[in-house]
């Protein structure tokens, strides 16, 4: 079994669990639709991404 040699301090504790933190998802506002997205990803509701459409939107009747 391993037994830890040497106790750890709190400064080195503290500074390994320093990237352990969560963060909040940046979110932004579309500059067309007004609606709220994830940087550098597609809108969902609209099927654009940088001008661009790229996919079929979603709730559309294009299905069937």
């Amino acid at each position: 079994m391993a037994v830890p040699k040497k106790k750890v301090s709190k400064s080195r504790r503290d500074m390994r669990r320093a990237h352990d933190a969560l963060s909040v998802p940046t979110i932004i506002e579309d500059k067309v639709t007004g609606e709220y997205r994830r940087p550098h990803h597609v809108d969902l509701k609209t099927g654009m991404y940088r001008g661009r459409q790229v996919i079929t939107p979603k709730g559309s009747n294009a299905e069937g």
